[in-house]
């Protein structure tokens, strides 16, 4: 007979979980994705004079290992990957991390959410989540994330559940608009599952900025509503 179920302790619970028993952020984070990612993101920093970057979601600081950003703050529902990634980077006085708990109305310019969104089980847990997304931002919002709820009887996990996303920011954040869709340079692959993705990059801005994103080579930014 097959054990039964465990029950999902909730998003916050299996992320500290996770990191306290030595797991990581996951293959997003690691190798030729998060390669891919930080080109994208650094060439974006540069190119639109981005000074302040707050991330939501700084899991194990394996990915912020590959980014140029001139002042960083991250914050992290784990407790233990807050402390990882304060120890990974305590010389560097660029890099501030705090526990999500502890957010006390800070403002960047750019606001990360990079494979976050799709971890967030509970709707009351996605909507504050999204919220304060935008509400931190003055200039930018850069999500990586799936966008198709149909990947979710395709791809079931306990930790995972996929949303269309851009409908939430349409009805809630009007005056933010999609600026870029660019679809993955590695797109998901059954017999590759560690070195591709169901997350494409999404870049809002308020209104009056205009962003100047670096496109994947052969691929090309569209707007869409489907991952």
């Amino acid at each position: 007979m097959p054990a039964p179920a465990t029950e999902f302790p909730g998003s916050g619970q299996y992320w500290e979980t996770r990191y306290r028993s030595g797991g990581n952020s996951g293959a997003g984070s690691y190798n030729r994705l998060a390669h891919y990612k930080a080109t994208i993101i650094n060439d974006f920093v540069e190119k639109n004079s981005i000074r302040t970057v707050i991330e939501y979601g700084c899991g194990d600081g394996n990915q912020l290992g590959l980014a140029r950003y001139p002042e960083y703050l991250g914050f992290d529902v784990s407790s233990t990957a807050v402390a990882r990634c304060r120890a990974r980077f305590e010389n560097d006085t660029t890099k501030t991390f705090r526990t999500a708990d502890t957010y006390a109305g800070e403002i960047a310019e750019l606001i990360l959410s990079l494979d976050v969104i799709y971890h967030l089980i509970e709707d009351e847990v996605f909507d504050a989540y999204m919220a304060r997304l935008f509400a931190s931002s003055s200039r930018f919002v850069i999500i990586y994330s799936s966008n198709n709820p149909d990947y979710n009887a395709a791809y079931a996990a306990q930790h995972v559940k996929h949303r269309v996303f851009t409908e939430w920011v349409s009805r809630m954040c009007p005056g933010w608009k999609l600026a870029d869709n660019i679809p993955n340079l590695y797109p998901f692959m059954d017999d590759d599952p560690h070195n591709t993705s169901l997350a494409e990059f999404f870049v809002y801005k308020k209104a009056l900025f205009k962003s100047r994103l670096r496109r994947s080579p052969g691929r090309h930014p569209r707007t869409a509503t489907d991952g």
